[in-house]
């Protein structure tokens, strides 16, 4: 899916209304804390009892950990559930460089200092697009350690995809946000990244609105989006080549039927790259961020997952 010339507006600035379910969900307020990785103090949220099987949920590029807010608490009441923002993201503090080992640090550390290494069963991993790299790097680390890894629409390419990639960025520079005059009007301006259509505005003004930071510039005070734009640059077009299979940790692949990530010939990559060694699984309507898109769909799936992978053994 190639996004039009100009991305139509997904919000209007007012709040959508919202079922039953998503208010239940974000209603189980979670505890934040910040933990300190190497300089920087990395954003946590946390849910469910220490002693419970753990379950660290990773997001994607320019997200936070609230992305998975309104799903981690369908998990909480057998789970110690910890999400965590990667520093550069949401409320986490920046650093002056981003290293895909840097990152799986402050995912270990966060198993650590969330409590979701306290039980007898191995902690499992779910990670959305970006952060399935740092989970990939988290099973060769880790090895029999993990219960398993879930990579949710992960960047997975040939190398000559990955060439693409970074040849079409080629030139990108990062760029100092925009700050806007009040969270209504910055909302408005909201986009997901790649592109797509959302018929869920509930789930993506609940994002684009924790997606926000104050700040205080004299003539410029308003709000601006939480992620340091360094994340952008052409050196971050990295990818995942190939599973870490050589770790024995059980991994499940998750695409999105309508995901603008992979092109055909991308799928049939990671078909074959799946074969024998991670199970491959499609949820249908869903564009790249599954999450938004078929968010109770994605519960179903993660709990059959789950199921599998035996965690209270």
């Amino acid at each position: 899916m190639n996004a039009p010339a100009e991305t139509p507006p997904l919000l209007t600035g007012a709040v959508p209304p919202a079922p039953a379910w998503f208010a239940r969900a974000v209603a189980e307020e979670p505890e934040r804390s910040m933990i300190a990785v190497r300089g920087a103090e990395v954003e946590m949220l946390t849910w469910g009892e220490i002693g419970a099987p753990g379950l660290l949920f990773l997001h994607g590029k320019g997200a936070h950990a609230d992305w998975w807010s309104f799903l981690a608490p369908f998990f909480s009441s057998r789970y110690r559930v910890v999400a965590i923002s990667w520093s550069g993201m949401g409320r986490s503090g920046w650093r002056q460089a981003y290293s895909e080992d840097l990152l799986a640090e402050e995912a270990m550390a966060a198993l650590e200092a969330g409590g979701a290494l306290a039980a007898k069963a191995k902690p499992v991993v779910v990670a959305h697009s970006f952060g399935s790299l740092m989970a990939a790097l988290m099973c060769e680390r880790m090895g029999g350690r993990l219960g398993a890894a879930v990579f949710v629409d992960p960047p997975f390419f040939s190398r000559e995809t990955i060439a693409r990639r970074r040849e079409r960025w080629a030139g990108a520079s990062a760029k100092a946000h925009r700050v806007y005059g009040s969270v209504e009007e910055a909302v408005r301006r909201f986009r997901f990244s790649p592109w797509q259509p959302c018929e869920n505005l509930f789930i993506a003004d609940f994002i684009a609105r924790r997606s926000l930071v104050r700040v205080e510039e004299g003539e410029r005070a308003g709000w601006r989006w939480c992620l340091d734009p360094r994340h952008w640059t052409p050196d971050r077009q990295n990818a995942i080549e190939r599973l870490p299979v050589e770790a024995g940790v059980p991994m499940t692949v998750i695409l999105g039927s309508r995901s603008a990530l992979y092109t055909p010939d991308d799928v049939r990559y990671i078909e074959a790259s799946c074969r024998g060694a991670a199970r491959l699984l499609t949820i249908p309507e869903a564009a790249h961020h599954v999450m938004v898109d078929q968010p109770l769909a994605l519960v179903s799936v993660l709990r059959a997952v789950l199921a599998d992978a035996d965690v209270f053994s």
